[in-house]
């Protein structure tokens, strides 16, 4: 999926998460900031007990596709909550 007009106003950390729910069994598309380190991909969760889909990637994690700057990745995400209570999402990229 592309989004040319978020992709210019937010710039290139403006990506695309896709994953297939873990309940559900639906594939659910989501923009999000993301960060692309190393071979990492980086996802701080915005209000996250407010949201439920990082939720996917707790214990061992899923698949996820991700479109970042033009480019497709994928990868196996996984969530963590910090003692502040802030949850990051960090994607291992396949090589």
């Amino acid at each position: 999926m592309k989004l040319p007009v978020l992709e210019r106003l937010l710039g290139r950390s403006m990506g695309i998460l896709t994953y297939t729910g873990r309940k559900s069994g639906r594939k659910i598309t989501l923009p999000l900031a993301i960060r692309h380190r190393d071979d990492h991909l980086k996802i701080a969760v915005a209000m996250p007990d407010k949201k439920t889909w990082w939720r996917n990637f707790s214990n061992e994690g899923g698949r996820v596709d991700v479109e970042l700057g033009g480019v497709h990745y994928t990868g196996v995400a996984t969530s963590t909550r910090d003692d502040r209570g802030r949850v990051f999402v960090d994607v291992a990229l396949d090589r």
